[in-house]
């Protein structure tokens, strides 16, 4: 039952403090500091991706104009850009980032039972990309990525079902994407979904030697000798499925094991396309599905480029980027928790929506969400204790 909350306060409820308060330990957060401290932060940062907030003034005036409330909404602190700036460039990103990490395994445990569209396989399924958010290279001289332009890039692996991104790395744009799996764990019969941008036959062969599955795009001056083919059912738009090794000097030295080729014409956009991966059990039209799925990797950027800041920063230096990105993942991964912990059946964007005008009513999120009559329902208090219970 709602006690008197405002939004955000039950919002920030979802949010576990003692989790929070231990990384903060481990990375000495809040040592020599008295009057601002990482929560207050978290808190207001996330207050302004909910409500998309501009700059740090305009945090430091809308928190300030309710100031009665902001103790209420759990903040301590005194909201001044100065603390604020000094916070995002001076506390260390891996707080936010590991608290991130700690939110997304709960989110994927909520979301783990979730059926694929078209796809009947009990494996993790991921879709490994990147995206490009452009800067200043005057602002941001670190953020190399070309001559007279800076970025920096999200390199993300998202977990297909519920669409929760699982590992993020942050880069400048100079970094190649395939250099991303270096450094990735590959999990023993998950699939990973790339495009071509992956293709390096060594490391496609390291997910192999893991026992992990790769679906990924092939390039179009690809060597390679036919060894089998399989029938297929071309009314699929299937073409060819076939085992193959790889005939270029260098592929055959990097990938020395037999690959399977599957080609399928897409009806709809009219584009031919040629797929690679180590799996010889599934069917060749499953390989198309799969690399089909790969398309909400790309609604996950674009949802949080136009739902979140993330492509303009409250701070230029590497420290204040990286906690703004992985605040904002934070605030992502929050409201896929809160829509399915409440059942809700709106979309994240509405939901959004809903939230970021509503943040200082104190109303039920339930009844926020759902129109539903609090009056009239029976809520039961763990704190009360019930005289006829026997």
């Amino acid at each position: 039952m709602n006690e008197g909350k405002t939004v955000f306060s039950q919002i920030m409820g979802y949010f576990s403090k003692y989790e929070f308060d231990k990384i903060v330990m481990k990375y000495k957060g809040n040592y020599k500091m008295r009057h601002f401290s990482c929560w207050d932060q978290f808190l207001c940062m996330s207050f302004a991706q909910l409500t998309y907030r501009s700059s740090l003034r305009d945090i430091e005036a809308c928190l300030n104009a309710q100031p009665q409330k902001l103790y209420h909404m759990g903040i301590k602190g005194n909201v001044t850009r100065t603390n604020l700036a000094n916070a995002n460039q001076n506390r260390d990103w891996r707080i936010y980032a590991e608290f991130a990490q700690y939110l997304i395994s709960q989110a994927r445990n909520l979301y783990q039972n979730d059926e694929l569209e078209n796809l009947d396989l009990d494996n993790i399924i991921y879709a490994l990309d990147s995206t490009t958010i452009d800067l200043c290279l005057s602002l941001f001289p670190w953020a190399k990525f070309r001559r007279k332009k800076g970025a920096v890039k999200l390199h993300t692996l998202l977990d297909l079902r519920g669409s929760i991104p699982s590992f993020i790395e942050i880069t400048d744009g100079s970094v190649h994407d395939v250099n991303i799996l270096d450094i990735l764990i590959p999990e023993p019969g998950s699939y990973y979904i790339m495009d071509r941008g992956y293709i390096d036959y060594k490391r496609l062969y390291r997910l192999n030697k893991e026992l992990s599955y790769f679906v990924v795009r092939a390039k179009k001056n690809l060597k390679f000798k036919r060894l089998y083919s399989n029938k297929v059912d071309k009314s699929t738009g299937l073409r060819c499925d076939q085992v193959v090794k790889l005939s270029g000097y260098y592929q055959k030295k990097d990938y020395p094991e037999i690959i399977r080729r599957v080609k399928f014409f897409d009806a709809d956009t009219k584009k031919r396309f040629v797929y690679l991966t180590n799996n010889f059990e599934i069917p060749a039209l499953t390989v198309a599905l799969l690399y089909k799925n790969r398309w909400k990797v790309e609604l996950f950027f674009k949802w949080i480029k136009q739902h979140l800041k993330i492509k303009s920063f409250y701070g230029t230096s590497f420290n204040a980027v990286k906690t703004q990105i992985w605040i904002s993942i934070s605030v992502y991964v929050m409201i896929a928790i809160i829509k399915k912990t409440l059942k809700i059946e709106m979309s994240l964007y509405k939901i959004l929506q809903i939230l970021s005008v509503s943040v200082f009513e104190k109303v039920s999120i339930l009844q926020l969400l759902t129109k539903s009559n609090y009056k009239t329902e029976r809520h039961l208090d763990p704190n009360q204790l019930i005289l006829f219970d026997l």
